[in-house]
């Protein structure tokens, strides 16, 4: 071979090589895309939107090297089903809420929502500031996932039955759709706590396998057609004053990652906790306008004596949890301890300034 071609064979080569550097597939440049399961319907306002939007930020925050594919509920897992699939790695996500996991331990249910508990303000600020994202990764790392809040639907309403609620006495024998914490205090005063996920409640409801039910509140309710199966909608509820949503990750996965891609996914979490709480309190007021003016709902509250009673069968039903082992009797102790704390600024702040202005709006 002449010196010339000897020139523009190696010269052929290099480009080839480079070609092929450049043509290389997207996993051979760091490229990953990790599967998020759901506990929610695909693209459902309020919690299936809050997903999408997860996913987008994360996609988008790393310019596609993470590119988050979404699964709705029943899609790769049903939804009770989707920490497990993260845990042991058949997905890589879940974006849910820590309720559905209590069949595990009962202290997931301090990171959802607990019965007469924190509101949604108080509950962020013993995740941030008090401990709480502490202890539950510390809870979580037990079954390989690690879990940030991810998003709110705020304080609860009390939920659709097809019967008035007038005394305590109702609630025996009620077969009502309600999860976590409020679910065991509905048993504790003589009710059936049936677990469903949210897809799954419309029919129940209306074919009569419950007679009650619970999802989140107007926007959500509404959307789901709840009005259809029964005509009595309560509010407020006494369940979840704060309903957190989660994203979990699977422990190796983000032990795999580099700081700055663990940065994104936490930063994608905490902007979600707060742009679907704002989405929910955006959308909550004019959807109960179209219950009780085009749907004819009939809106009403639970009688004060009726409050008393669900609130005398909560402190029985948090302690029993709390016994269950060394590491949620941590979690109550310090929930508890920043609950009392912060419960007093609570009533001498915002509550003080909410009498207040219903006064001034009144006059």
């Amino acid at each position: 071979m002449s010196k010339t071609n000897r020139r523009r064979f190696l010269a052929a080569g290099a480009a080839g090589t480079a070609a092929a550097t450049i043509g290389a597939p997207a996993f051979a440049q760091g490229k990953r895309t990790l599967r998020m399961v759901t506990g929610w319907p695909k693209k459902f306002p309020g919690l299936g939107a809050a997903s999408d939007r997860i996913a987008q930020f994360i996609t988008e925050a790393t310019d596609g090297r993470l590119t988050v594919k979404v699964y709705s509920a029943g899609e790769l897992v049903p939804p009770f089903e989707a920490f497990d699939a993260v845990a042991s790695g058949t997905a890589d996500m879940y974006h849910a809420a820590e309720y559905y996991w209590q069949g595990k331990t009962p202290a997931f249910n301090f990171f959802a929502g607990v019965p007469f508990g924190m509101t949604t303000a108080e509950h962020n600020a013993w995740i941030y500031h008090r401990g709480g994202q502490e202890l539950w990764q510390e809870l979580s790392a037990g079954f390989g996932v690690i879990a940030f809040a991810a998003g709110n639907s705020s304080c609860q309403a009390g939920g659709w039955f097809n019967k008035e609620i007038n005394s305590i006495d109702d609630f025996k024998g009620l077969k009502m759709r309600i999860p976590g914490f409020g679910g065991k205090v509905v048993e504790a005063v003589g009710g059936a706590a049936v677990m469903l996920p949210g897809g799954e409640i419309f029919q129940a409801l209306q074919s009569g396998t419950v007679d009650a039910a619970e999802m989140a509140g107007p926007w959500i309710d509404l959307g789901f057609g709840f009005y259809k199966a029964a005509k009595y909608f309560y509010n407020p509820g006494f369940q979840e004053p704060t309903s957190a949503e989660s994203l979990g990750v699977n422990l190796e996965l983000w032990n795999s990652l580099g700081k700055a891609d663990q940065r994104v996914i936490q930063l994608a979490a905490a902007t979600e906790n707060v742009m679907n709480p704002a989405d929910f309190i955006a959308n909550h007021s004019r959807s109960l306008d179209v219950l009780l003016k085009q749907h004819g709902v009939q809106l009403r509250a639970y009688p004060d004596d009726v409050m008393v009673a669900l609130g005398k069968a909560t402190g029985p039903v948090l302690a029993e949890a709390a016994n269950h082992d060394a590491l949620t009797r941590k979690i109550y102790d310090s929930y508890m301890a920043f609950l009392r704390e912060v419960s007093a600024w609570t009533t001498q702040s915002e509550g003080a300034y909410l009498k207040a202005r219903a006064l001034v709006m009144a006059g």
